[in-house]
């Protein structure tokens, strides 16, 4: 593949104090478009994006998928298309400078998706909570036991060709969104592979492990995406 055109899809929920740094970290001769999916946040999200030189969307429906959805509706509408489509956190948990490994296998071997494993990766203690790392490790064995893929992770910072993007046709609105894109992909024959990342303590409070509500709701929308699309 010649030099790709990437662009990044950064979903946010009051990370004001995080995604300046996040943007800061980016690898910006590598990437066209660097969108922050303002997701009805109550903070100063949207005008720190802005300062770091990013483009803000607003999505004011809630939901992880519902912002990753708004980045990919933006890209939709532009030409060129990209190559690949990066997609990233906004709490600074990710290394966003460990793009270039991401891309890597797509853009050397042929690779139509790439997971950002934790798993492999070196990860800071605390980073991830037990209910966390046992609701990875139950995902991708039904993954595994129901279409014969491999994960070790359902992590968030990923790349995919933009033409098997649109092939999958996502739909989660919320906490199924990573899921739903490793099934489909399994499902859909998508050649995939999993990457070391190194992942930290995110800066300010998970929405969702951060509290039981939130956990269990993310787990059942986990559980439930993985048999509904079997």
């Amino acid at each position: 593949m010649p030099t790709p055109i990437i662009d990044i899809i950064i979903p946010a929920y009051n990370e004001e104090q995080s995604i300046g740094l996040v943007l800061d970290d980016i690898p910006k001769k590598l990437v066209r478009h660097i969108l922050v999916c303002n997701n009805a946040s109550t903070d100063n999200t949207a005008n720190v994006a802005a300062r770091h030189g990013a483009t803000v969307l607003l999505q004011p429906q809630k939901g992880y998928g519902s912002a990753c959805l708004k980045g990919i509706e933006f890209i939709k509408d532009k030409n060129p298309k990209p190559d690949i489509v990066v997609f990233l956190d906004g709490d600074y948990s990710d290394h966003p400078e460990e793009i270039t490994e991401l891309i890597r296998p797509i853009m050397k071997d042929g690779m139509d998706m790439v997971i950002g494993s934790r798993a492999l990766g070196r990860m800071e203690s605390g980073a991830m909570m037990p209910q966390q790392i046992f609701g990875n490790w139950l995902a991708t064995t039904l993954i595994r036991l129901f279409y014969k893929y491999e994960f070790t992770d359902l992590g968030p910072f990923r790349a995919i060709r933009y033409d098997k993007l649109v092939e999958l046709d996502m739909q989660d609105p919320d906490f199924g969104w990573t899921v739903e894109m490793q099934v489909k992909a399994a499902k859909f024959g998508l050649k995939c592979v999993e990457v070391p990342v190194t992942y930290r303590k995110r800066t300010g409070v998970s929405k969702i492990s951060g509290t039981i509500k939130g956990t269990v709701l993310a787990g059942h929308k986990i559980l439930w995406t993985i048999f509904k699309l079997i």
